[in-house]
């Protein structure tokens, strides 16, 4: 399996939201219809370019945004605080860019709370 930033933030991030059967609430950009929350979202929103006169380093920079989203405000901030720590590890050193951010979904009675990370990895 390839080395890219999907693999790698997902398996920081599923142990927060596993299922206990091999399955786990954290998914690529939006979760499925009537998932089962909390849960986790998570996608590439960018990064740095890392071009040289030589041509290009395999090192390679993303900008990750996570989302947690529960049925209330506490269980998602504990949730993104989780995540925090897992992207935040001495195995990911990820940097957190700001503060999480906080949200409500008023149509689907929502609490979120959003954080951006700066991850640099090999593919």
């Amino acid at each position: 399996m390839a080395n890219l930033i999907e693999n790698i933030v997902f398996g920081a991030l599923k142990s927060l939201v596993d299922n206990g059967d091999g399955t786990y609430r954290c998914y690529p950009d939006v979760a499925p219809a009537n998932a089962v929350r909390p849960y986790l979202t998570y996608q590439s929103v960018g990064g740095q370019s890392l071009n040289i006169l030589d041509g290009n380093e395999d090192l390679q920079n993303a900008r990750v945004q996570v989302n947690a989203w529960a049925n209330d405000r506490l269980t998602a901030s504990t949730l993104i605080q989780s995540a925090i720590a897992a992207l935040t590890s001495p195995t990911i050193k990820g940097i957190s860019i700001g503060a999480p951010v906080s949200t409500f979904e008023m149509d689907t009675r929502m609490y979120g709370s959003r954080q951006d990370f700066s991850i640099w990895y090999y593919p």
